[in-house]
């Protein structure tokens, strides 16, 4: 594997290059806790995450008369936001952007995280300077990337062959192909790798071992 057939690397946020799973299960914990529903563990949140997450939500146990899923989102998306601090990125982060930007790649993210949040955080983490654009969504509901991912294509003004979407999810495989890019998976995030490696993408553990595989 190689990265010199791409001019352009979209990297997903959430699960990618933020470890935030841990943060995640917590906070949706609290929000079970409150209605006396079944609480998750990693392994049960691997089983059951997914989009949309409006589904994830049902799965869960929800009662949709009670708590319509607006409401839920609100409610999650503040607990959140309120500890969003309490991650930190994967090991790798770091050095693999620092080794794509050196390497004259360009660089964005895509994100199903709030705009203006996505921008805070990443600037928090002093990493706004690898990417051309930070594309995130203009609500707190989680649909999908797919719309967000046709502008930001046609932003970038590169064939899409050219680009590799990376991600930790399949719905980030999902968006890849229908954007018609390369998508690599990285299995430390809100997909495990027993979920990812049925696609038939190309997978890893960590960031560290993408990094291996593709030369950075």
């Amino acid at each position: 594997m190689s990265l010199t057939r791409y001019d352009h690397l979209i990297w997903d946020w959430n699960g990618t290059l933020l470890d935030d799973v841990d943060l995640s299960v917590a906070v949706m914990n609290t929000l079970l806790d409150r209605r006396q529903l079944p609480r998750l563990d990693r392994d049960r949140y691997h089983t059951l995450f997914d989009f949309p997450v409006r589904a994830y939500y049902a799965r869960l146990g929800f009662d949709p008369v009670a708590d319509s899923f607006e409401r839920l989102s609100v409610e999650f998306i503040a607990g959140y936001d309120a500890r969003r601090l309490e991650s930190s990125l994967h090991i790798a982060t770091h050095r693999v952007l620092t080794a794509a930007t050196t390497a004259g790649l360009r660089q964005s993210i895509l994100s199903a995280y709030r705009h203006e949040t996505l921008h805070e955080i990443v600037e928090h983490f002093g990493l706004t300077a690898h990417f051309a654009y930070i594309a995130g969504l203009d609500n707190i509901h989680a649909h999908s990337k797919l719309a967000l991912g046709h502008e930001l294509i046609r932003r970038l003004a590169v064939a899409p062959a050219r680009i590799l979407l990376v991600g930790d999810t399949l719905h980030d495989l999902e968006v890849a192909r229908e954007l018609g890019v390369d998508c690599a998976l990285i299995a430390a995030g809100h997909h495990p790798f027993a979920r990812l490696h049925t696609s038939g993408a190309p997978v890893f553990p960590d960031l560290a071992s993408f990094a291996t595989a593709y030369g950075l």
